[in-house]
């Protein structure tokens, strides 16, 4: 190898730039002495040259080296003084890696040489490193920039989704091409999906406890670097074709992302990074004892973003997933943390503003989980204008009127129209709520109607992981029966919610599997379970999964025919037009509005939704679609609001009858409401 010589280069552009001469690497420190970069031979495993890098303007170091081309295995040593109480342990012992690496080189081997305290230990044979990259070539697809009101998002582990997916060639199930598959696209086409939500696909860490329990940190939500695709699924530019190939077929493609905290951990933790390039600047530490961590995303440490540079990184790294690889959007894992200002959550924080003010990430999609694990965590409806949130109010409410709880039909109403109290304000639309009933958080659809409680215990954490508050029922057996009684109502009640959902104002979100009867044995905190409980089982469909599928496909092109379903403004009981006909309505069971001492009451469990198709505007028709929900578990006699003219009301969905065809259904007045269903209606002549 040649002994390369280091020019001073430029400040300009964080990381490693190749211009055709050499590569230019600057990388940010505000209170290191000095700092060496390392190169390495092709497979990382040998230290060819350390380097000084020359040249420090402000608090960003460079140099430039003549001849360096892509393809190049570096690292850091970064030099500083060793204060713990002051928040500083530089350790120059310990190779860490490039925040703004473009690709990753190997993984990490747990030893005692990551840990600050064994400071004479050197990590570099055992620790993941960076390598120069040359940019990826044109894309070759265009977002297909979906409308809000007309997105419907799948949530999806890319190899979880596509791992035991018999319609995918063997050596591709699992991976970013297996996503790009012609078979996964049709799947998702079939669907009605608009959007695919992929779990974290950052290049994560698998943790200590975890690689010695042979489990893995599956999910991804334990990021070490924020600009590289996950290795394990392939390659940057089969990531590339991936996203090209759901473009091409009208898909979106959103990320999840961890900018709240990292892979090192707390107090303790390994020196990997940011840890060792500047600890007091990427992490938050308590003010008065700067060797503990402000924990705010309860994984142990928390992203400073305070730091106007640790905002910088992270803004980069979004417009570079735009720019670089074409993707659409993201979700934003316990985005409060990036909310915070000096420790309390604002509007209109800087983050905030700088996306908002961005010429390229204000023009695609952000979405916010809205709680962290502060004293002040939730923050649903509190968001920008123009962001989206997962609604967990939506989750639990419909879980709960559907489990057959008391006083659930106001709650319900309130999640079916938009969420108004939490959404409608500051200009935002219905579509601000992401409506889901389960997500890769908790139990599936199918262990949500089939378990009481959560069984953890292939997570080796004696089941205290995971949510104790499911609201989940298993209507007579704990698990997997032969009673056929039972896997009747369970069809039926996953049958509502998939309905329930597709109904409801806001931007349904549909977790991978649930539309095909997927069970993680009850495990609803599966994260570390990167076998068949966290895979989407697609070698085993039985009759009743093909029914699911049928019957999800079909609400969700109900969805898609009806525009009052996905009007893009809140509905307050107002009339559309001269005929004096309401865009909204409740309606009991007695066929009148429903008056207050009936929302109030404890037995009642069946009410109905009447929407006025005229509610976007438009042609003035006067049709009018109703959808009563009962969750009662006996049958209720339901009056149906009289119509004017020849018309009358037709059946069209009714999840007591999922292959019900609302051409042969007979027109109606009345209805017997079939105990824990939904029956929607339609207007027809007569």
């Amino acid at each position: 190898m040649s002994n390369f010589q280091c020019e001073p280069g430029s400040a300009d552009k964080l990381g490693a730039t190749y211009d055709g001469q050499g590569v230019n690497f600057a990388i940010f420190s505000a209170n290191a002495t000095k700092i060496e970069l390392c190169l390495f031979d092709d497979a990382g495993k040998n230290e060819l040259q350390r380097i000084e890098l020359p040249q420090k303007t402000g608090d960003i170091w460079h140099g430039f080296i003549p001849g360096l081309k892509p393809g190049q295995v570096y690292g850091y040593r970064v030099h500083g003084p060793n204060e713990p109480a002051n928040g500083h342990i530089f350790n120059p012992s310990k190779l860490v890696l490039d925040p703004y690496a473009r690709e990753t080189v190997g993984r990490v081997r747990w030893s005692e040489a990551h840990y600050f305290f064994n400071d004479n230990k050197d990590n570099a044979a055992d620790t993941i490193k960076a390598r120069v990259t040359a940019p990826l070539p044109p894309k070759t697809s265009v977002s297909p920039n979906i409308p809000a009101n007309k997105t419907v998002l799948y949530e999806l582990h890319v190899k979880g989704f596509t791992k035991t997916d018999p319609a995918i060639p063997a050596d591709k199930r699992g991976t970013y091409a297996a996503l790009g598959d012609p078979a996964a696209i049709d799947h998702l086409k079939k669907l009605g999906v608009t959007s695919v939500e992929l779990l974290p696909v950052q290049t994560r860490l698998d943790d200590d406890r975890l690689d010695k329990d042979g489990l893995k940190n599956y999910w991804g939500y334990n990021t070490i670097n924020f600009f590289t695709p996950q290795p394990e699924y392939g390659t940057r530019e089969e990531f590339r074709a991936m996203v090209d190939a759901l473009h091409k077929a009208g898909i979106e493609v959103i990320l999840d992302v961890v900018y709240n905290h990292t892979g090192e951990s707390g107090r303790g933790g390994p020196l990997l990074s940011f840890r060792g390039i500047d600890n007091a600047s990427y992490y938050k530490l308590e003010p008065n004892n700067k060797q503990n961590y402000i924990n705010e995303a309860g994984c142990g440490n928390t992203v400073n973003m305070d730091h106007p540079q640790v905002r910088r990184m992270v803004t980069d790294s979004l417009r570079y997933w735009v720019e670089e690889f074409g993707v659409d959007g993201f979700r934003f894992d316990l985005a409060p943390v990036l909310g915070r200002a000096n420790g309390k959550f604002r509007r209109d924080a800087p983050f905030f503003k700088e996306i908002e003010n961005d010429p390229v990430l204000s023009k695609v999609k952000m979405i916010a989980e809205p709680w962290d694990c502060s004293n002040d965590g939730y923050h649903v409806g509190n968001f920008p204008a123009g962001w989206l949130e997962w609604n967990g109010k939506f989750r639990d409410d419909v879980r709960r009127f559907w489990r057959g709880d008391d006083y659930m039909n106001g709650p319900l109403a309130t999640r079916l129209a938009g969420s108004s109290p939490e959404f409608d304000h500051s200009g935002r639309a219905p579509q601000a709520s992401i409506n889901f009933v389960t997500c890769h958080d908790g139990f599936t659809l199918e262990d949500l109607v089939s378990y009481n409680t959560k069984h953890n215990e292939a997570n080796k954490e004696n089941n205290r992981d995971g949510s104790n508050d499911n609201f989940s029922a298993n209507y007579g057996a704990e698990g997997q029966t032969d009673n056929p009684e039972i896997k009747k109502l369970r069809a039926q009640q996953k049958r509502n919610m998939m309905l329930t959902l597709a109904l409801a104002a806001g931007t349904p979100m549909i977790l991978a599997g649930d539309e095909i009867g997927n069970t993680q044995k009850g495990n609803n905190n599966a994260y570390c379970q990167d076998n068949e409980i966290g895979w989407v089982d697609k070698d085993n469909i039985t009759a009743e999964d093909s029914d699911m599928l049928a019957w999800s496909e079909k609400v969700f092109a109900f969805r898609r025919e009806h525009a009052v379903l996905t009007q893009p403004r809140f509905l307050h009981g107002q009339k559309t037009c001269e005929d004096g006909i309401v865009d909204l309505q409740w309606v009991s069971p007695y066929g009148y509005l429903m008056p207050d001492a009936e929302w109030r009451h404890p037995d009642n469990k069946c009410f109905g939704m009447l929407l006025s198709e005229d509610a976007m505007g438009g042609k003035k028709t006067g049709k009018r679609l109703l959808a009563v929900f009962n969750a009662a578990a006996k049958t209720v006699p339901f009056r149906l609001p009289e119509l004017k003219g020849k018309q009358e009301w037709r059946r069209v969905l009714d999840t007591s009858e999922p292959s019900l065809d609302p051409a042969q259904s007979a027109l109606v007045k009345d209805y017997e409401i079939p105990a824990r269903s939904v029956v929607v209606f339609t207007q027809s002549p007569k």
